[in-house]
């Protein structure tokens, strides 16, 4: 099975994609997309653009895609919002289903921790996908969302939940 993990942004739009075996996984490609300045519905269709290119050329069966923290600037989330729409936008496109996960899960399923620190999960995610090196900031946080999806979201995501629903926190 090939996911690719998305950590949407509107100046980066981090990526990774992952391929899952059994209960290996293995490292297949990961980078950003980046956006710098011009005006929003361009910067919107560069990263719907090149999503789309990278669903194209690695042809994943899953995506993962971060959810929006509600931070302290309203303008900010908004903007944030609109630029994991079009990642998602990216995926449905292309027949994809998205499974949408909080940072808090997928720090908990990489690391341990949900509260876990972003060079904690950085090399995690060298450990977990024996990696050389450390792939940047945003490309890490997309392959810890790859993996979350992969191990089940922590039995959260759409892989091991297939059939199930939640009712008072519990799959039934």
């Amino acid at each position: 099975m090939r996911i690719l993990g998305i950590d949407p942004g509107l100046c980066i739009t981090g990526f990774g994609v992952i391929d899952k075996s059994g209960g290996n996984l293995t490292y297949v490609s990961s980078g950003s997309v980046k956006t710098s300045g011009g005006e929003l519905p361009f910067r919107l269709k560069l990263i719907l653009d090149n999503l789309t290119e990278i669903i194209t050329l690695y042809r994943p069966q899953h995506v993962s895609v971060e959810q929006v923290f509600v931070n302290i600037n309203p303008k900010s989330t908004l903007l944030l919002g609109q630029a994991r729409g079009a990642a998602i936008c990216a995926a449905v496109m292309n027949n994809l289903i998205v499974a949408e996960y909080t940072a808090l899960q997928i720090k908990q399923a990489v690391v341990g921790n949900g509260h876990a620190k972003k060079d904690q999960v950085q090399e995690m995610v060298v450990r977990l996908l024996n990696l050389n090196g450390s792939p940047g900031a945003d490309a890490a946080d997309a392959l810890a969302c790859a993996i979350c999806h992969a191990n089940g979201g922590l039995g959260l995501g759409r892989i091991a939940t297939t059939g199930y629903r939640m009712k008072r926190g519990r799959l039934v």
